[in-house]
């Protein structure tokens, strides 16, 4: 009998793009949904770098870029490096791939071998599951509810090591919370890994231009862990270029060479014009992130003021990112018309139904009291979609 690999049928699906997929689905029948499950800007991505891949496309960008990307674009993601974190990088040490989701893959397949543990603090993205178990490694847990701000403690990353953890993968910001470790946090849990020289540490910092506290702050920073920090990022969110597919890495010598290698059987150079694109990202007018960064603040405040008037939704205050996580709990065994919410994925299927607002379940994130809602979308559709969802709660008893 033909079938599937058992890897594919172990897979799940990533709820996020499911939940997007069937709100467009929704609407292609003629129903007016609200998509808050989306995580992506709606900016558009700004002219001048339109205009690099115009000026790439007629200068004939059009053959194979080298593996880990042309220098030009490993250059400029130095000098960004430098310029924005004070952190020292040469191209060698850069690999550019088609995404930051590509670029968490290539180094999770070049350093965990099966059995390996990789640690991940939860609330999580979704695909960072997925992508351990297809490097055959084994996820690791550690929780951090709201009461702490979805962070871990130095505490709770000790007690989770053990002689088989391999990494520690996170993101900061965090997709989904919008928690930021602060350069403090960051240093005490730097302390810990100094103790165990062998824990290859994965940052996801995809979310770093949305920051609305005193500037971003990466673990690559402390000196002892230099030798096996992962820096994972792109020009996905800070510029709204999500359809683009340029991530990158930058790290030890060792793992950029092994995740080159590895690319070059894979999917080889990204594209190239949009890797030329990126290069005026980086080295371009910086002031396009800034913009959207002022209008997704405000677009937070809204959001903050108007979901605190759910009195059932404990809602923090988010740091950076374009989400809200909040807890959902208190619904947990209220009912409507035979619909009962027994969980975060019941509440949010019954927000869809009943009023036609897409959101995402918190088990989907390793979070199951919460649910998360983007807010990377105008204020009025903001608003509107959050009084449909005041309105469907206000139904349940």
């Amino acid at each position: 009998m033909l079938k599937v690999s058992n890897r594919i049928t172990s897979m799940e699906l990533s709820p996020t793009l499911a939940m997007s997929q069937k709100s467009r689905d929704m609407k292609a029948q003629g129903i007016d949904v609200i998509n808050l499950s989306v995580g992506e800007p709606d900016f558009k991505t700004p002219s001048h770098i339109k205009e690099a891949a115009h000026n790439a496309i007629i200068n004939n960008y059009s053959y194979y870029s080298p593996i880990p990307g042309f220098l030009e674009l490993r250059e400029a993601i130095c000098t960004k490096l430098k310029r924005d974190n004070n952190l020292e990088f040469t191209p060698e040490q850069v690999v550019v791939s088609n995404g930051a989701k590509q670029s968490i893959l290539n180094v999770m397949m070049s350093v965990v071998d099966p059995g390996d543990e990789v640690i991940i603090p939860s609330p999580y993205w979704v695909s960072y599951v997925e992508i351990v178990k297809l490097a055959h490694g084994k996820n690791v847990y550690i929780p951090a509810g709201i009461d702490q701000n979805f962070k871990i403690t130095p505490e709770q990353l000790e007690t989770a090591i053990t002689p088989k953890t391999k990494a520690f993968l996170f993101s900061s910001p965090c997709n989904p919370t919008g928690s930021i470790y602060s350069k403090k946090e960051l240093k005490a849990l730097a302390q810990v890994f100094e103790k165990y020289p062998d824990i290859v540490i994965i940052s996801d910092e995809i979310y770093e231009h949305i920051n609305y506290i005193d500037g971003h702050e990466s673990i690559a920073q402390f000196d002892q862990l230099k030798d096996r920090v992962v820096i994972i990022n792109g020009v996905s969110k800070g510029y709204a270029m999500t359809g683009w597919r340029i991530g990158y890495i930058a790290a030890p010598i060792w793992i950029a060479q092994a995740c080159t290698k590895l690319q070059g059987q894979m999917t080889s150079g990204a594209s190239t014009i949009a890797q030329m694109a990126s290069v005026e990202a980086f080295n371009g007018d910086q002031s396009c992130t800034l913009e959207m960064k002022k209008a997704f603040k405000q677009r937070r405040e809204v959001a903050f003021e108007l979901l605190t008037k759910i009195p059932s939704f404990e809602i923090n205050k988010p740091d950076g990112a374009f989400y809200f996580f909040p807890d959902v709990s208190k619904l947990f065994g209220k009912s409507c018309n035979g619909t009962i919410i027994n969980n975060p994925t019941d509440l949010s299927l019954y927000l869809l139904d009943e009023a036609k607002v897409a959101t995402v379940t918190g088990e989907a994130f390793g979070a199951p009291d919460c649910l998360r809602l983007s807010y990377a979308t105008s204020e009025v559709i903001m608003a509107e979609a959050i009084s449909r969802i005041k309105t469907a709660i206000d139904k349940l008893n």
